[in-house]
């Protein structure tokens, strides 16, 4: 039996070669897809340990605790990634411990990113959360209105807008998120004949440990990918 630090890595090996497998079974490489390690359930040695193993790229969902872990693991290399639902009031907390926020989900959250990003200096990438499967419990831009907000966010001074982030409806299996994979993506293609020249969406951030490889043939360039790191060393 292996201890958890040599569990983890082997792990992020196994994962990173699957990674590979799928881009390349659409034409692409796993050096075109980012692996985001999300951390939420994990103890400070298990992310020193997917770190160590380099996955350097780790993700949160609650804004409190990305602050936590970016405090007590100050080392360069790690690029925290916030990955679940920002209150507006969390923004200026936030900004600073993150290379990315992905989870951007309305119009006034953009706005506020942006106003609070130019006080502090800053200029931070963003990816626009869309809901594809349309579930009431999900935040997320509607799929109709990410063109038209699109077409005012080509002024925004301090927002990097990358891409798009979806998650898979609940419970549909690897199909179902296949289908709403496919439904980002194509979004992404039609706006990308849309999109002012300010923005960038060549991001799609879709996938989780259940179906990272399904995202990844369907076009996803970042896939977040939690308890499949970390099985056996927990």
């Amino acid at each position: 039996m292996l201890d958890p630090t040599a569990q983890i890595a082997q792990n992020v090996a196994g994962i990173r070669d699957r990674i590979d497998r799928a881009a390349r079974r659409c034409g692409r490489g796993g050096e075109d897809v980012t692996l985001v390690a999300v951390t939420k359930y994990v103890t400070p040695p298990e992310i020193r340990a997917v770190v160590e193993a380099g996955c350097t790229d780790l993700g949160e969902s609650r804004p409190q605790q990305l602050w936590q872990r970016a405090e007590a693991e100050p080392n360069a290399a790690v690029r925290w990634h916030l990955i679940g639902h920002l209150q507006r009031n969390k923004v200026r907390r936030t900004l600073p411990a993150v290379a990315m926020i992905q989870s951007v989900d309305t119009p006034r959250l953009v706005e506020a990113v942006d106003r609070i990003a130019e006080e502090l200096s800053l200029s931070v990438p963003i990816l626009l959360e869309v809901n594809v499967s349309q579930e009431p419990a999900k935040h997320g831009f509607s799929p109709d209105a990410v063109e038209p907000f699109l077409a005012r966010a080509a002024g925004l001074r301090s927002v990097q807008i990358r891409g798009l982030m979806c998650m898979a409806r609940l419970g549909g299996g690897s199909e179902s998120a296949r289908e709403d994979f496919a439904r980002l993506r194509k979004l992404r293609d039609r706006l990308d004949d849309v999109c002012p020249e300010s923005i960038s969406l060549d991001e799609l951030s879709m996938g989780m440990s259940g179906d990272y490889e399904v995202a990844i043939e369907e076009g996803a360039t970042i896939v977040r990918v939690g308890s499949a790191l970390f099985e056996g060393a927990l």
